[in-house]
């Protein structure tokens, strides 16, 4: 009989998790006040900031074929074939990192697959891991790096990485070291049965080797006695005037709340391995517990991953949209500062799905390959109805890995 840790990654190893998690939200207007700054109003003149939505949108052949290039690959047995969770991670000798969530390793096998279909397939033995990083090299990727590249800090218990910075190893060094958010979920009965939020860490990774020196717990949560008020920070982070926000959120709709609410953190640059450098916004200053921005967890709120970009003087967050639209289109927000407040939604835009039933999910920006007025957006794609995720993933690999699509910002009235 499959102990509870089979039996969560069963359920969760799709990733499907994170598709209920967050294609169901609706979309929340965060604020981020400064100190000083109860209002929450922030930079609002002087900085170029004007509204901005998406004026423009179109696929991103390339990018997608290069993951669906480097998954197809039969020469490895042990390399990444697919995954979600994307982020990725601009490191100083100019390669990308890219790190991902739930992952499936192994071989992909050419068409036909058992059904007789025209698409790659992998067989029902495919390895699974909790996370992976990916490494690419002018426009090509190159390796994965020994996976689990965070190891589960106990039994029952895994990591998944979000969003990630280069920074000083301590203020004012001159080394440079990676410094990478992770999500800690443990198995869990229903509703939980994609897992109970736990903590939120920082692994710090050495450079260039990409080695994993420590993990530090910088938010346990496993005393707030409701696990859908217990909140991760991760999935995006701003770097601005020498702070690092952090946004996340909670898992509100776990337990049946329409939509999760948005919280935010700020660290001094070169101290995200600091747990008593983090501070978190309360409700009227920076202080020692996370209290909601904005979202009253019914009309307004996000799911679990969203993004955070800063264009021209503007911040636009990308996530999910509200209602059943979430499973298919995108919507955005735009402030002037990252204390928000933030206006919208608007820009809304609905990229490409495999036919079937599929949603999309964890819209995530990628300034690394971002650049002269356009920006790249990922999101994953997983299949919906939980029972037969595994079987459809199996089948067909393209429903596990990410998509991209290339955006134009303008301003709007």
């Amino acid at each position: 009989m499959p102990d509870a840790t089979a039996r969560a990654r069963q359920r969760a190893g799709t990733g499907i998790g994170l598709v209920l998690a967050l294609v169901l939200g609706a979309v929340l207007l965060t604020g981020l006040p400064q100190d000083g700054d109860p209002e929450g109003g922030g930079r609002r003149d002087g900085s170029g900031c004007a509204p901005r939505a998406v004026a423009a949108w179109s696929a991103d052949d390339r990018l997608t074929g290069e993951f669906a290039r480097y998954g197809d690959d039969p020469v490895r047995t042990d390399d990444w074939t697919g995954g979600d969770g994307t982020h990725s991670l601009r490191l100083p000798d100019g390669r990308i990192l890219w790190l991902f969530s739930d992952t499936y390793l192994g071989r992909v096998h050419g068409p036909p697959n058992p059904a007789g279909e025209s698409h790659a397939w992998r067989d029902a033995t495919a390895p699974l891991v909790r996370n992976s990083a990916v490494v690419m090299r002018g426009g090509r990727l190159e390796t994965t790096l020994p996976a689990p590249l965070f190891p589960d800090p106990a039994p029952n218990q895994w990591r998944w990485p979000v969003a990630a910075r280069v920074e000083s190893r301590s203020p004012g060094s001159s080394e440079q070291v990676v410094r990478v958010l992770l999500w800690v979920r443990a198995a869990g009965a229903s509703p939980w049965i994609y897992g109970v939020p736990t903590a939120t860490e920082v692994a710090t990774l050495s450079l260039p080797d990409l080695r994993l020196e420590s993990v530090v717990n910088v938010l346990d949560q496993q005393l707030v006695p409701d696990p859908s008020r217990r909140v991760l920070f991760g999935t995006t982070l701003v770097k601005e005037d020498g702070w690092t926000y952090v946004f996340g959120g909670d898992d509100g709709q776990a337990a049946s709340r329409p939509a999760s609410q948005a919280y935010v953190a700020r660290v001094p640059e070169g101290r995200l391995a600091d747990p008593a450098a983090w501070r978190y916004w309360n409700g009227s200053a920076w202080g020692a517990r996370p209290r909601p921005v904005l979202g009253d967890g019914r009309r307004t709120g996000v799911g679990s991953a969203f993004s955070v970009v800063r264009q021209d003087g503007t911040y636009v967050l990308f996530t999910m949209a509200a209602g059943t639209k979430g499973l298919t289109t995108v919507t955005s927000y735009w402030a002037c500062s990252p204390t928000g407040p933030w206006h919208g939604p608007t820009g809304e835009f609905s990229p490409s799905l495999p036919r079937g039933g599929v949603a999309a999910y964890n819209p995530q920006a990628h300034p690394a390959l971002s650049g002269e007025g356009r920006l790249v957006l990922s999101y994953d794609v997983n299949w919906l109805e939980t029972t037969q995720a595994a079987a459809q993933l199996s089948r067909n690999v393209s429903l596990y890995r990410p998509r991209f699509v290339t955006l134009r910002l303008a301003p709007t009235r």
